[in-house]
Protein backbone atom coordinates (compact mmCIF):
# COMPACT_ATOMS: atom_id res chain seq x y z
CA UNK A 1 0.00 0.00 0.00
CA UNK A 2 1.31 3.44 -0.90
CA UNK A 3 2.27 5.66 2.03
CA UNK A 4 0.43 8.98 2.17
CA UNK A 5 2.28 11.52 4.30
CA UNK A 6 -0.10 13.72 6.35
CA UNK A 7 -0.37 17.25 5.01
CA UNK A 8 0.79 18.83 8.26
CA UNK A 9 4.16 17.06 7.87
CA UNK A 10 4.80 18.11 4.27
CA UNK A 11 7.06 21.02 3.29
CA UNK A 12 5.38 24.04 1.76
CA UNK A 13 7.71 23.52 -1.21
CA UNK A 14 8.96 20.01 -1.86
CA UNK A 15 11.87 20.78 -4.20
CA UNK A 16 15.23 19.67 -2.75
CA UNK A 17 17.19 18.91 -5.90
CA UNK A 18 20.89 19.62 -6.25
CA UNK A 19 20.57 20.89 -9.77
CA UNK A 20 18.84 22.39 -11.38
CA UNK A 21 17.71 23.78 -8.06
CA UNK A 22 14.52 25.34 -6.78
CA UNK A 23 13.58 28.57 -8.54
CA UNK A 24 11.58 30.89 -6.28
CA UNK A 25 8.06 31.85 -7.46
CA UNK A 26 9.03 35.52 -7.24
CA UNK A 27 11.71 34.96 -9.86
CA UNK A 28 9.18 33.41 -12.23
CA UNK A 29 6.75 36.26 -11.61
CA UNK A 30 9.48 38.77 -12.44
CA UNK A 31 10.28 36.86 -15.63
CA UNK A 32 6.63 36.89 -16.67
CA UNK A 33 6.20 40.58 -15.92
CA UNK A 34 9.35 41.92 -17.57
CA UNK A 35 10.95 39.10 -19.53
CA UNK A 36 9.18 40.09 -22.74
CA UNK A 37 11.39 43.18 -22.89
CA UNK A 38 14.45 41.00 -23.56
CA UNK A 39 13.32 37.58 -24.80
CA UNK A 40 13.50 37.47 -28.57
CA UNK A 41 15.62 40.62 -28.85
CA UNK A 42 19.20 41.27 -29.90
CA UNK A 43 21.88 40.54 -27.32
CA UNK A 44 23.96 43.38 -28.80
CA UNK A 45 21.40 46.03 -27.86
CA UNK A 46 20.88 47.96 -24.63
CA UNK A 47 18.13 45.92 -22.90
CA UNK A 48 20.13 42.68 -22.87
CA UNK A 49 23.49 44.38 -22.33
CA UNK A 50 22.02 46.30 -19.39
CA UNK A 51 20.81 43.02 -17.90
CA UNK A 52 24.28 41.49 -18.28
CA UNK A 53 25.74 44.60 -16.67
CA UNK A 54 23.30 44.34 -13.77
CA UNK A 55 24.22 40.70 -13.18
CA UNK A 56 27.95 41.47 -13.29
CA UNK A 57 27.57 44.39 -10.87
CA UNK A 58 25.52 42.36 -8.42
CA UNK A 59 27.94 39.42 -8.53
CA UNK A 60 30.78 41.85 -7.84
CA UNK A 61 28.86 43.16 -4.83
CA UNK A 62 27.89 39.69 -3.59
CA UNK A 63 31.49 38.44 -3.69
CA UNK A 64 32.94 41.77 -2.51
CA UNK A 65 35.57 41.58 -5.25
CA UNK A 66 38.82 43.51 -4.69
CA UNK A 67 39.98 46.26 -6.99
CA UNK A 68 41.23 44.84 -10.26
CA UNK A 69 39.07 41.71 -10.15
CA UNK A 70 36.48 41.29 -12.90
CA UNK A 71 33.29 39.29 -13.41
CA UNK A 72 33.44 37.30 -16.64
CA UNK A 73 30.75 35.25 -18.32
CA UNK A 74 30.62 32.98 -21.32
CA UNK A 75 28.40 30.60 -23.26
CA UNK A 76 28.05 27.07 -21.90
CA UNK A 77 28.14 25.82 -18.33
CA UNK A 78 30.92 24.50 -16.11
CA UNK A 79 31.69 21.72 -18.59
CA UNK A 80 32.50 24.33 -21.22
CA UNK A 81 34.63 26.22 -18.70
CA UNK A 82 36.72 23.12 -17.90
CA UNK A 83 37.62 22.80 -21.56
CA UNK A 84 38.16 26.54 -21.88
CA UNK A 85 40.56 26.40 -18.94
CA UNK A 86 42.51 23.59 -20.57
CA UNK A 87 42.90 25.72 -23.69
CA UNK A 88 43.37 29.15 -22.17
CA UNK A 89 44.20 29.09 -18.44
CA UNK A 90 46.53 26.17 -17.74
CA UNK A 91 49.93 27.03 -19.13
CA UNK A 92 51.76 23.73 -18.66
CA UNK A 93 50.43 21.61 -15.82
CA UNK A 94 47.64 21.64 -13.23
CA UNK A 95 47.23 20.07 -9.83
CA UNK A 96 43.66 18.88 -9.38
CA UNK A 97 42.13 17.89 -6.07
CA UNK A 98 39.48 15.23 -6.62
CA UNK A 99 37.00 14.29 -3.91
CA UNK A 100 33.97 13.67 -6.06
CA UNK A 101 32.61 13.54 -9.58
CA UNK A 102 33.00 17.16 -10.58
CA UNK A 103 36.55 17.66 -9.42
CA UNK A 104 37.34 14.56 -11.44
CA UNK A 105 35.80 16.05 -14.57
CA UNK A 106 38.07 19.10 -14.43
CA UNK A 107 41.05 16.82 -13.83
CA UNK A 108 40.11 14.93 -16.99
CA UNK A 109 39.93 18.17 -18.98
CA UNK A 110 43.33 19.18 -17.58
CA UNK A 111 44.75 16.03 -19.17
CA UNK A 112 44.53 17.58 -22.64
CA UNK A 113 47.30 16.35 -24.97
CA UNK A 114 48.98 19.75 -25.30
CA UNK A 115 49.48 19.91 -21.51
CA UNK A 116 51.61 17.86 -19.16
CA UNK A 117 49.63 15.21 -17.28
CA UNK A 118 47.94 16.79 -14.28
CA UNK A 119 49.00 16.04 -10.71
CA UNK A 120 45.76 14.51 -9.46
CA UNK A 121 45.29 14.23 -5.68
CA UNK A 122 42.34 11.95 -4.93
CA UNK A 123 40.45 11.48 -1.69
CA UNK A 124 37.85 8.86 -0.92
CA UNK A 125 34.27 10.10 -1.43
CA UNK A 126 33.07 11.70 1.79
CA UNK A 127 36.50 13.15 2.60
CA UNK A 128 38.80 15.71 0.99
CA UNK A 129 42.44 16.36 0.26
CA UNK A 130 44.58 19.50 0.22
CA UNK A 131 46.80 21.25 -2.31
CA UNK A 132 50.56 20.81 -2.09
CA UNK A 133 53.10 23.04 -3.79
CA UNK A 134 54.88 21.14 -6.57
CA UNK A 135 57.46 22.54 -8.95
CA UNK A 136 56.09 23.09 -12.44
CA UNK A 137 52.43 23.43 -11.43
CA UNK A 138 50.86 26.67 -12.67
CA UNK A 139 47.20 26.00 -11.77
CA UNK A 140 45.94 24.56 -8.48
CA UNK A 141 42.29 23.58 -8.82
CA UNK A 142 39.58 22.11 -6.61
CA UNK A 143 35.84 22.40 -5.91
CA UNK A 144 34.63 24.74 -3.19
CA UNK A 145 31.77 22.30 -2.77
CA UNK A 146 31.55 18.81 -4.24
CA UNK A 147 27.94 18.41 -5.32
CA UNK A 148 28.16 14.64 -5.71
CA UNK A 149 29.31 13.86 -2.16
CA UNK A 150 28.41 16.82 0.06
CA UNK A 151 31.99 17.73 0.94
CA UNK A 152 33.07 21.38 1.18
CA UNK A 153 36.69 22.57 1.08
CA UNK A 154 38.21 25.83 2.31
CA UNK A 155 39.44 28.45 -0.16
CA UNK A 156 43.01 29.54 0.53
CA UNK A 157 45.47 30.75 -2.09
CA UNK A 158 48.30 28.31 -2.80
CA UNK A 159 51.59 30.07 -2.06
CA UNK A 160 53.36 29.10 -5.27
CA UNK A 161 54.99 31.90 -7.24
CA UNK A 162 53.32 32.49 -10.58
CA UNK A 163 50.61 29.88 -10.03
CA UNK A 164 46.85 30.49 -10.10
CA UNK A 165 44.33 29.16 -7.59
CA UNK A 166 41.24 28.09 -9.55
CA UNK A 167 38.03 27.14 -7.71
CA UNK A 168 34.97 25.31 -9.02
CA UNK A 169 32.11 27.06 -7.24
CA UNK A 170 29.03 25.84 -9.07
CA UNK A 171 27.18 24.50 -6.02
CA UNK A 172 28.86 26.88 -3.56
CA UNK A 173 28.53 30.30 -5.18
CA UNK A 174 26.02 32.40 -3.31
CA UNK A 175 25.61 29.94 -0.45
CA UNK A 176 28.97 29.64 1.30
CA UNK A 177 30.96 32.49 2.84
CA UNK A 178 34.51 32.92 1.52
CA UNK A 179 37.18 35.48 0.64
CA UNK A 180 37.36 35.84 -3.13
CA UNK A 181 40.84 37.38 -2.82
CA UNK A 182 42.07 33.88 -1.92
CA UNK A 183 41.30 32.69 -5.46
CA UNK A 184 42.38 33.83 -8.91
CA UNK A 185 39.39 32.24 -10.64
CA UNK A 186 36.13 31.46 -8.84
CA UNK A 187 33.90 30.00 -11.56
CA UNK A 188 30.40 28.58 -11.57
CA UNK A 189 27.21 27.87 -13.45
CA UNK A 190 24.25 29.64 -11.79
CA UNK A 191 21.69 26.84 -11.36
CA UNK A 192 22.30 26.06 -7.67
CA UNK A 193 22.22 28.71 -4.90
CA UNK A 194 21.79 31.35 -7.56
CA UNK A 195 18.44 29.83 -8.52
CA UNK A 196 18.84 30.13 -12.25
CA UNK A 197 19.07 27.85 -15.28
CA UNK A 198 21.82 26.49 -17.52
CA UNK A 199 23.67 27.73 -20.58
CA UNK A 200 26.17 30.16 -19.07
CA UNK A 201 29.26 30.16 -16.88
CA UNK A 202 30.48 33.05 -14.70
CA UNK A 203 33.80 33.70 -13.00
CA UNK A 204 35.34 36.23 -10.63
CA UNK A 205 38.91 36.59 -11.89
CA UNK A 206 42.03 38.31 -10.59
CA UNK A 207 44.37 40.55 -12.59
CA UNK A 208 46.87 37.67 -12.61
CA UNK A 209 44.29 35.39 -14.19
CA UNK A 210 43.47 37.95 -16.86
CA UNK A 211 47.18 38.36 -17.61
CA UNK A 212 47.51 34.58 -17.96
CA UNK A 213 44.49 34.39 -20.28
CA UNK A 214 45.82 37.14 -22.51
CA UNK A 215 49.33 35.72 -22.59
CA UNK A 216 48.20 32.24 -23.61
CA UNK A 217 45.86 33.70 -26.23
CA UNK A 218 48.81 35.57 -27.75
CA UNK A 219 51.12 32.55 -27.63
CA UNK A 220 49.94 30.90 -30.82
CA UNK A 221 48.25 27.98 -29.06
CA UNK A 222 45.21 26.78 -30.96
CA UNK A 223 42.06 27.79 -29.06
CA UNK A 224 38.55 27.19 -30.46
CA UNK A 225 36.65 30.47 -30.67
CA UNK A 226 33.77 29.20 -28.53
CA UNK A 227 36.21 28.17 -25.76
CA UNK A 228 38.38 31.31 -25.87
CA UNK A 229 38.69 32.92 -22.45
CA UNK A 230 40.20 35.95 -24.18
CA UNK A 231 36.93 36.36 -26.08
CA UNK A 232 35.11 36.04 -22.75
CA UNK A 233 37.25 38.82 -21.23
CA UNK A 234 36.71 41.13 -24.20
CA UNK A 235 32.98 40.48 -24.49
CA UNK A 236 32.31 40.63 -20.74
CA UNK A 237 33.78 44.11 -20.62
CA UNK A 238 31.14 45.04 -23.19
CA UNK A 239 28.39 43.30 -21.17
CA UNK A 240 27.84 40.65 -23.82
CA UNK A 241 28.84 37.10 -24.80
CA UNK A 242 30.38 35.70 -27.97
CA UNK A 243 27.10 34.05 -28.99
CA UNK A 244 23.54 34.77 -27.87
CA UNK A 245 23.38 34.19 -24.11
CA UNK A 246 20.70 32.23 -22.26
CA UNK A 247 18.41 35.18 -21.55
CA UNK A 248 16.04 33.38 -19.18
CA UNK A 249 19.08 32.28 -17.16
CA UNK A 250 20.27 35.88 -16.93
CA UNK A 251 16.85 37.17 -15.89
CA UNK A 252 16.35 34.55 -13.18
CA UNK A 253 19.88 35.17 -11.93
CA UNK A 254 19.36 38.92 -11.78
CA UNK A 255 16.25 38.45 -9.63
CA UNK A 256 17.99 35.99 -7.31
CA UNK A 257 21.00 38.23 -6.80
CA UNK A 258 18.77 41.18 -5.95
CA UNK A 259 16.90 39.04 -3.39
CA UNK A 260 20.10 37.84 -1.73
CA UNK A 261 21.66 41.30 -1.62
CA UNK A 262 18.47 42.90 -0.31
CA UNK A 263 18.43 40.39 2.55
CA UNK A 264 22.03 40.98 3.61
CA UNK A 265 24.28 39.48 0.96
CA UNK A 266 26.57 36.49 1.21
CA UNK A 267 26.68 36.49 5.01
CA UNK A 268 22.90 36.19 5.18
CA UNK A 269 22.83 33.49 2.51
CA UNK A 270 25.55 31.47 4.26
CA UNK A 271 23.75 31.63 7.60
CA UNK A 272 20.55 30.41 5.95
CA UNK A 273 22.19 27.42 4.27
CA UNK A 274 24.06 26.59 7.48
CA UNK A 275 20.78 26.55 9.38
CA UNK A 276 19.10 24.28 6.86
CA UNK A 277 21.96 21.80 6.59
CA UNK A 278 22.37 21.68 10.38
CA UNK A 279 18.75 20.56 10.65
CA UNK A 280 19.56 17.53 8.50
CA UNK A 281 22.90 16.69 10.09
CA UNK A 282 21.47 16.99 13.62
CA UNK A 283 18.49 14.84 12.62
CA UNK A 284 20.75 12.14 11.16
CA UNK A 285 23.06 12.11 14.17
CA UNK A 286 20.07 11.65 16.47
CA UNK A 287 18.61 8.86 14.30
CA UNK A 288 19.10 5.16 14.95
CA UNK A 289 19.10 4.33 11.22
CA UNK A 290 20.72 7.37 9.56
CA UNK A 291 24.08 9.10 9.75
CA UNK A 292 25.82 11.92 7.88
CA UNK A 293 27.84 10.42 5.01
CA UNK A 294 30.63 12.95 5.59
CA UNK A 295 31.97 11.82 8.95
CA UNK A 296 34.17 14.85 9.71
CA UNK A 297 31.85 17.76 10.62
CA UNK A 298 34.42 20.29 9.36
CA UNK A 299 34.20 18.71 5.89
CA UNK A 300 30.39 18.76 5.68
CA UNK A 301 28.79 20.95 3.08
CA UNK A 302 26.28 23.57 4.18
CA UNK A 303 24.53 23.42 0.80
CA UNK A 304 24.42 19.70 -0.10
CA UNK A 305 23.69 17.23 2.71
CA UNK A 306 24.28 13.53 2.09
CA UNK A 307 22.69 11.16 4.59
CA UNK A 308 23.50 7.43 4.72
CA UNK A 309 21.01 4.83 5.94
CA UNK A 310 21.49 1.52 7.67
CA UNK A 311 21.44 -1.48 5.33
CA UNK A 312 18.12 -2.51 6.89
CA UNK A 313 16.56 0.61 5.34
CA UNK A 314 15.99 1.06 1.61
CA UNK A 315 16.85 4.70 0.94
CA UNK A 316 15.59 4.37 -2.64
CA UNK A 317 12.17 3.40 -1.28
CA UNK A 318 12.21 6.47 0.96
CA UNK A 319 13.02 8.73 -2.00
CA UNK A 320 10.33 7.07 -4.12
CA UNK A 321 7.72 7.53 -1.39
CA UNK A 322 8.73 11.14 -0.86
CA UNK A 323 8.44 11.78 -4.61
CA UNK A 324 4.94 10.27 -4.65
CA UNK A 325 4.03 12.81 -1.98
CA UNK A 326 5.45 15.81 -3.85
CA UNK A 327 8.89 15.89 -2.18
CA UNK A 328 11.25 15.53 -5.11
CA UNK A 329 14.89 15.02 -6.04
CA UNK A 330 16.21 13.56 -2.79
CA UNK A 331 17.84 10.62 -4.60
CA UNK A 332 21.63 10.18 -4.18
CA UNK A 333 24.13 11.08 -6.88
CA UNK A 334 23.72 8.28 -9.39
CA UNK A 335 27.43 7.40 -9.72
CA UNK A 336 28.13 7.33 -5.98
CA UNK A 337 26.09 4.16 -5.54
CA UNK A 338 25.29 4.54 -1.85
CA UNK A 339 22.21 3.79 0.22
CA UNK A 340 21.57 7.43 0.95
CA UNK A 341 19.57 10.56 0.34
CA UNK A 342 21.12 13.74 -1.06
CA UNK A 343 19.32 16.94 -0.11
CA UNK A 344 20.07 20.42 -1.37
CA UNK A 345 19.94 23.16 1.26
CA UNK A 346 20.56 26.02 -1.15
CA UNK A 347 19.62 29.51 -0.10
CA UNK A 348 16.21 29.46 -1.86
CA UNK A 349 15.12 26.52 0.31
CA UNK A 350 13.34 27.59 3.48
CA UNK A 351 14.88 26.08 6.64
CA UNK A 352 11.36 25.32 7.86
CA UNK A 353 10.80 23.20 4.76
CA UNK A 354 13.92 21.21 5.69
CA UNK A 355 12.45 20.66 9.15
CA UNK A 356 9.26 19.40 7.55
CA UNK A 357 11.31 17.13 5.31
CA UNK A 358 12.83 15.40 8.33
CA UNK A 359 9.35 14.92 9.81
CA UNK A 360 8.17 13.44 6.52
CA UNK A 361 11.14 11.05 6.41
CA UNK A 362 10.41 9.98 9.98
CA UNK A 363 6.82 9.24 8.99
CA UNK A 364 7.95 7.18 6.02
CA UNK A 365 10.41 5.24 8.18
CA UNK A 366 7.67 4.46 10.67
CA UNK A 367 5.39 3.14 7.93
CA UNK A 368 7.74 1.43 5.48
CA UNK A 369 6.94 -2.26 5.36
CA UNK A 370 3.88 -1.73 7.50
Amino acid sequence: MAIEIPGDLLPADGRFGCGPSKVRPAQLEALLSSGSSILGTSHRQAPVKNLVGSVREQLAALFRIPEGYEILLGNGGSTAFWDAAAFGLIERRAQNLVFGEFGGKFAAAAGAPWLEAPDVRKAEPGSRTAAEVVEGIDVYAWPHNETSTGVAAPISRVAAEGALTVIDATSAAGGIEFDVAQADVYYFAPQKNLGSDGGLWFAAVSPAAVERIERIAASGRYIPEFLSLKHAVDNSRLNQTLNTPALTTLHLLDSQLRWILDNGGLGWAASRTAESSSVLYDWAEASSVATPFVSDPSHRSPVVATIDFDESIDAAAIAKTLRANGIVDTEPYRKLGRNQLRVATFVSIDPDDVRQLTRSIDYVLENLGG
